[in-house]
């Protein structure tokens, strides 16, 4: 039986983490410990699992307690973004396995923090990448490795995420640099991993532009630039509010779900401190809604990337080229948020003499394109023995992501290339 202890019951650890230790895995897993800032959340939680009502509970300042009175043998941090350092810290100085959500930390500093901790300790961080396991993104994995495409020289990846799930990030805490790292690492983690994963080739300069261009007070629709610290629940110009009309006309009932809340269960207006629905046109917003960026790879490999989070329709464009050929994709996020027809995934592949091959992959059930059920399993029963590559993330692919993210603002607030050494301290972070 394996002794898990949950810090943070952000949405994310409800849905995702929770139901399968205590369902499809209950025979061999045990919940032990619950920890969490805010007492309403750990009442929520057993509210919702009655499995767990009599689980010892703990705060942020009792960690050390809970780690000795429960005893566990594996931490899932699910908390917000900027605390995770702190709970990977205590388990590895107590000898216990760790899963986190990604972003692992929120600065490479603290990605240095958690190897260097990680090598003194008997635990090992695992850091929950589920685009991995997303099955066009692992069968892209299968036809690089296959030598489909030869030795990869470039990858375009541009993603674009619509005002319906883009405005949810300026809602809320990830709207602020000190708790999120801003969206170059919160969100684009992902993406900067699923690369390195992807090109097998760890990151050595980064130069990038961004900007606020939609949100923040000078958005060009704030309806009342002159007013700040607005909540769409009491605000006296949501009539006049763009955003808040397409996405909240009468007879629309679909409410964004946040990563850390369930936004569809009223019940979150009592969490403590936290009011979801904060106004897009704040001027606290410190934060980038658009990116653009180069990654040199040690190898040879060059990325060029984009984000914007205020786009018409939600997905990524995907091209990933090599000595003998060219892989290409497309997906369309959330068809039922996109006002035409959209197409089936597929992954176009090119060789550099023949003819083109249309690859139509089995898709599977579950979030994060069916990824995240396969993670799951991974975590929880062990890597998959028929899978023959590795896809399972370490401290390691976690910093190198981290990494990226935190190189491409500074890029843009400095406006010079950064070196993914300066950042991970000469080396500590090695391949």
């Amino acid at each position: 039986m394996k002794r898990y202890a949950i810090c943070g019951l952000s949405n994310r650890a409800l849905k995702m983490f929770i139901p399968p230790l205590i369902e499809k895995f209950a025979k061999q897993s045990e919940i032990v410990g619950l920890l969490d800032s805010d007492e309403y959340r750990l009442e929520l939680c057993k509210e919702k699992f009655p499995v767990l009502a009599k689980t010892p509970t703990y705060r942020p300042n009792q960690i050390d307690a809970m780690i000795s009175e429960t005893k566990p043998d594996c931490i899932i941090v699910v908390s917000r973004d900027d605390t995770h350092v702190d709970y990977i810290l205590k388990a590895l100085q107590h000898d216990i396995d760790v899963i986190t959500e990604k972003p692992m930390v929120t600065t490479a500093r603290d990605a240095v923090r958690i190897i260097e901790a990680e090598k003194k300790s008997k635990g090992n961080v695992t850091v929950a990448f589920n685009y991995r396991y997303s099955p066009y993104h692992r069968k892209i994995k299968e036809l690089i490795l296959d030598g489909k495409i030869g030795r990869v020289t470039s990858v375009d990846l541009n993603w674009y995420i619509d005002t319906y799930h883009g405005a949810s990030y300026f809602k809320r805490w990830n709207r602020k640099r000190e708790y999120s790292g801003g969206l170059s690492i919160h969100k684009s983690t992902h993406h900067f991993d699923l690369v390195n994963w992807w090109v097998d080739q760890h990151p050595v300069e980064v130069f990038a532009h961004g900007a606020l261009h939609y949100y923040g007070q000078d958005g060009e629709l704030n309806p009342d630039p002159t007013t700040d610290n607005r909540f769409c629940s009491t605000c006296h110009v949501i009539d006049k509010c763009e955003y808040y009309q397409r996405w909240n006309p009468r007879e629309f009932t679909e409410t964004v779900e946040d990563d850390h809340l369930n936004m569809g269960d009223r019940k979150e207006n009592r969490y403590t401190g936290y009011q979801p629905d904060a106004c897009i046109f704040d001027s606290e917003i410190n934060i980038e809604d658009t990116y653009t960026a180069s990654v040199k790879y040690h190898k040879g490999a060059l990325l060029s990337y984009s984000i914007n989070f205020s786009t018409p329709f939600e997905g990524y464009r995907l091209a990933i080229n090599g000595t003998k050929g060219r892989i290409e994709t497309q997906e369309f996020h959330a068809p039922s948020r996109v006002p035409f027809e959209v197409p089936d995934q597929t992954i176009d592949y090119y060789p550099l003499f023949g003819s083109k091959e249309v690859i139509h992959v089995v898709k599977t059930p579950g979030g994060h394109g069916g990824g995240d059920p396969v993670l799951i399993h991974d975590l929880y029963q062990g890597i998959d023995p028929r899978r023959h590559y590795e896809i399972l993330a370490g401290s390691q692919a976690g910093a190198y992501s981290i990494a990226i993210g935190e190189a491409v603002w500074k890029s843009v607030k400095e406006n010079k290339p950064i070196t993914i050494e300066q950042l991970l301290n000469n080396n500590q972070v090695q391949v």
